[in-house]
């Protein structure tokens, strides 16, 4: 009976362990990219890029699956400037814009402007703003059809609360 019972805890401690282990994409974007380290549930396991809002240049921002041809998916992280940069349209920039039907916005780039000032933390994973480090920039709980693709809304999030299957990024300059 002891056996059963220790067999069976081992077994429950085995399932709810790899429930918490995130499942890394299969990211076939070519570098610079800024993926979320966790695939959460895109379909064809590609990942979840920063990307612009429909087809070509757009002013709003989303969380993608990360297209295998890169283009608009594509943003890196300048360390000196703190700015997130297109790679498709690199005169732009993220900012932290928040209105009614967005958070982030492209935005031309200007290295003064504060609210395209970001920190990445590589230990944890995490992009902040500059202005306010308790927030991070993270990925809605829902995700939606785009096309072949899929889609999420990008958010800016309290870090201490976000769990962080939604706001850990890697950067692959």
């Amino acid at each position: 009976m002891k056996l059963e019972v220790i067999a069976f805890a081992t077994v429950a401690l085995v399932a709810t362990a790899s429930q918490s282990l995130a499942e890394q994409p299969n990211l076939q974007t070519p570098s610079p990219v800024i993926y979320l380290a966790d695939n959460l549930d895109e379909v064809d396991q590609l990942g979840w890029c920063i990307d612009t809002l429909g087809r070509g240049f757009a002013e709003r921002l989303q969380a993608h699956s990360c297209k295998p041809q890169g283009g608009d998916v594509q943003f890196s992280i300048d360390a000196q400037t703190g700015q997130i940069r297109s790679v498709e349209y690199p005169e732009y920039c993220m900012a932290h814009r928040p209105n009614d039907e967005s958070t982030f916005a492209l935005a031309t780039c200007d290295a003064t402007a504060t609210d395209q000032q970001f920190v990445y933390d590589s230990e944890e994973r995490t992009i902040r703003t500059n202005e306010d480090g308790t927030n991070c920039v993270s990925v809605g709980e829902n995700s939606r059809s785009a096309g072949p693709f899929m889609s999420r809304t990008l958010l800016l999030t309290d870090c201490a609360t976000t769990d962080e299957a939604f706001k850990e990024w890697v950067v692959l300059q």
